[in-house]
């Protein structure tokens, strides 16, 4: 007999990890990242896993767009009502491990960098707000889509400090 550690223990309780994961995430996520936040209890392997995000997508209760997967209305409804059945300590580490990952999709969504080919030249647009609006908004004409892609993965990365070193510049009093 093939005996399994951990809380979880059966496909319904690994549908329903999936979907506590999902409802608390602040957007998509990829199935490898989705993974590594759900295979937090001994008794969930990745192939049950797969399997069990598989039927969820089929069932509509969670869906797979371009950006990764989310949960649907119906899969956040069902997670609602049924989410005090997966143990408690499931769902405190569940959403322990999920935190840094929250903190930087919520910090992604505030940054927005993209480029735009013109006949004149690629312009860049970069912008980082707080969460309440627009803090720093920048347009800038770049060489090439080589260089584009080069800054907007730098500002990506680095923000804030691009941000604060901007304000830096600009308020230095000079003579």
């Amino acid at each position: 007999m093939n005996e399994r550690f951990g809380f979880i223990h059966q496909r319904v309780e690994i549908k329903l990890l999936i979907l506590f994961v999902l409802r608390h995430l602040p957007g998509p996520i990829d199935g490898e990242a989705l993974a590594e936040l759900v295979l937090i209890d001994p008794g969930v392997t990745y192939f049950d896993y797969k399997d069990c995000l598989a039927e969820l997508v089929d069932n509509a209760q969670a869906e797979k767009t371009a950006e990764g997967y989310r949960v649907t209305a119906k899969g956040s409804q069902n997670c609602e009502v049924l989410e005090t059945s997966l143990p408690y300590s499931v769902r405190t580490k569940a959403l322990r491990v999920m935190r840094p990952v929250v903190d930087e999709m919520r910090r992604q969504e505030m940054i927005l960098a993209n480029h735009e080919v013109r006949e004149d030249g690629v312009t860049v647009y970069l912008s980082m707000d707080d969460g309440r609006g627009s803090i720093f908004d920048l347009k800038i004409l770049a060489a090439n889509e080589r260089q584009a892609r080069i800054i907007e993965a730098n500002f990506r990365r680095s923000a804030e400090d691009y941000y604060q070193r901007f304000i830096e510049a600009l308020s230095e009093e000079r003579r």
